[in-house]
């Protein structure tokens, strides 16, 4: 148990202020209980954007790089059980209730900024320690990704380039099963098709702009030449209700 917990072995006691109240002391508490559920901690491998999961949600992973604690207003503030609540939270409402990524990523970060806010930190300084660890595409630190790490959430949140780049590392990584590799793949090329499917959208509709465009100017000459000075006053343009 970090030292840093509220009073893991004290009493429930009421609160005096009503229970829709936001209270530092029962987050604390809740997080805490978040923690103690976790099964197994992984700080040995290179996780991109800092933390994640397993697929059987039994491991939380934290990327090896990031440190475990920062200094905020002469205190220092562990950090893993911030990323361990947001992990949590996220797993289960995917698996649980069937979210989509974004929608549960976005009820983790609130999950993770009460419990910021609890130890009296400011998301500010928190959110600005952790950007400075990030591992995105193309970071050459990103080389030892666990073999189990769930994908779901790069799948939903549409990163093409990170998913193509564990894939180019498949078959030198030993630890993958064939249908870890397959679900790779699998998301791998649905990416490349909806690509290939924009791109052919998106050249067809320039090659048909230049014949819209000439198709317009015939018209408008031809209606010029055609047309007389009107001696009519247009009828006043009905006012919207």
């Amino acid at each position: 148990m970090p030292s840093n917990t509220c009073h893991p072995n004290a009493p429930h006691v009421k609160l005096k202020a009503p229970d829709w109240y936001m209270s530092s002391l029962m987050m604390d508490r809740a997080l805490d209980a978040v923690l103690r559920r976790v099964k197994k901690l992984d700080r040995n491998h290179d996780i991109p954007y800092l933390a994640g999961y397993s697929q059987d949600g039994k491991t939380i992973y934290i990327d090896r790089h990031l440190p475990k604690s920062f200094t905020f207003r002469g205190r220092s503030i562990d950090v893993d059980r911030f990323l361990i609540l947001h992990e949590e939270v996220e797993k289960t409402l995917i698996d649980q209730l069937g979210l989509h990524y974004l929608h549960a990523h976005q009820i983790a970060t609130r999950a993770e900024e009460a419990a910021v806010h609890a130890q009296r930190i400011t998301w500010k300084a928190y959110d600005r320690f952790m950007q400075k660890y990030v591992k995105k595409i193309g970071d050459e630190r990103l080389s030892k990704v666990p073999v189990d790490l769930d994908l779901k959430p790069y799948r939903d949140y549409h990163d093409y380039e990170l998913l193509q780049r564990m894939e180019q590392h498949l078959d030198q990584k030993a630890g993958y099963t064939a249908k870890q590799k397959a679900e790779l793949k699998s998301y791998a090329a649905a990416f490349r098709e909806q690509i290939r499917v924009q791109r052919q959208h998106e050249v067809q509709g320039d090659a048909a702009k230049p014949e819209k465009s000439a198709k317009k100017t015939k018209a408008a000459t031809k209606a010029a030449k055609s047309s007389k000075p009107s001696t009519k006053r247009s009828a006043p343009a009905k006012r919207a209700k």
